[in-house]
């Protein structure tokens, strides 16, 4: 699976946060298994509009969409429970 670049927005929330490296590791674990247990990977409601996330840690998730079958696009990264 691939990732494509974060937008520089992102980036800077990561940095802000100091989530930078929690998220590359679990971006590895993406990238090898978009399936493992500790992602939590799931579909968001409503359904149809194919918004997926994964976990980074116990507060923040990333939240994607598939631009291809086997390339993603991080569009957010927000507070699992807001």
């Amino acid at each position: 699976m691939t990732i494509l670049p974060l937008n520089p927005r992102l980036v800077e929330f990561l940095k802000k946060r100091k989530l930078k490296e929690k998220f590359d590791k679990q971006k590895l674990l993406f990238e090898q298994n978009i399936s493992h247990p500790s992602l939590e990977t799931e579909l968001l409601e409503p359904k149809q509009f194919r918004f997926w996330s994964f976990r980074i840690d116990q507060k923040y998730r990333a939240i994607f969409i598939f631009m291809q079958k086997d390339t993603v696009e991080i569009i957010d990264i927000n507070n699992h429970y807001q």
